[in-house]
């Protein structure tokens, strides 16, 4: 017996099943771009407030003293 999946797209809400539909999640070659563009777009981010001053995520650290870094 095949095990099948069923869920809504996405993008439509239309109902797909897997693995009958190459594209799943999505229903259609269609809403798979359409949901591809709105990422490169910059359309699904996560809202934050923005930072006052940049802070380095990396300092330099200078109390091991002179020599070679070890990485």
């Amino acid at each position: 017996m095949r095990r099948t999946f069923s869920r809504q797209c996405p993008h439509c809400t239309r109902q797909v099943t897997w693995p009958d539909t190459p594209t799943y999640p999505f229903c259609s070659e269609r809403c798979q771009l359409l949901d591809l563009g709105a990422w490169a777009s910059g359309a699904y981010r996560i809202p934050c407030e923005p930072l006052d001053e940049e802070e380095p995520w990396l300092a330099p650290d200078d109390s091991e003293g002179e020599g070679e870094a070890e990485y």
